[in-house]
Formats: structure tokens, sequence, C-alpha cells
């Protein structure tokens, strides 16, 4: 049941990440330094990559909160980009190592589990 609420929620994500993508290219773009923007582009490209890995992972292994991981990964990356883009707070770009960090956390999970299955040992 909980895998459910996982996907979705990163259903619901990749559709913020269309909007807030179109937001950055119209909205934004005569409003934000050229690094500011892409930050901005940077943040959505991450929401979105790892939004659909998110999706697969979920479906591909249920149970293993895969899909969690990536959700927390993309709130705390492209979340604290996107508030460092419309604060000015350059602080906020410290929060998203840890975002990283959740993101490769996912991948190699998500690896091994792949490794075990491949050998026949169940994931």
């Amino acid at each position: 049941m909980f895998q459910k609420q996982i996907l979705l929620l990163l259903f619901l994500m990749g559709g913020l990440g269309v909007g807030l993508g179109a937001f950055g290219a119209h909205a934004l773009r005569d409003s934000l330094s050229p690094r500011y923007l892409e930050i901005w582009e940077t943040a959505v490209f991450y929401l979105m990559i790892h939004t659909l890995a998110g999706i697969i992972m979920e479906i591909r292994h249920p149970g293993r909160l895969l899909g969690l991981l990536m959700l927390g990964g993309v709130f705390l990356f492209s979340g604290s980009l996107f508030s460092l883009v419309l604060s000015g707070l350059g602080f906020l770009g410290a929060i998203t190592p840890l975002g990283g960090l959740l993101f490769i956390f996912a991948w190699v999970w998500a690896a091994w589990l792949e490794w075990r299955l491949s050998r026949g040992e169940g994931a």
C-alpha cells in the first residue's frame, strides 16, 4: 500500500518538474542572472531524472523504498537550489549535497539489488 503513495508522489513530482521548468524558461528568464538561470535548470534536470529513476526503481523493487530515497533527494537537492535562486541565500547551497548523497545511496542500493537478482538470489 505504501508503494502506491510513493508512486503517486513521484508522478506528481514529475508534473511539478515540468511546471518549474516552464516557470524558469518563461517567467524567470529575464529576471535571473545567467548563473542563477543555470542553477534553476540544473535543479529541474535533477528533479526530472531522479523522479523518473524513482518511478522505475519503485516499480522494479517494490517495498525497498528506493522511490522514497529519490523523493528525499529531489526535495533536498533540487529544493535547496530552487530556494537559493528565489531567495538569493547562498548558504542554502550547503543543503544540496545531502540530496546528492540520497541519490547516490539509492543508485548504489538499486545496483546491489539488481546484482543479487542477476545471481538468482532474489532482492
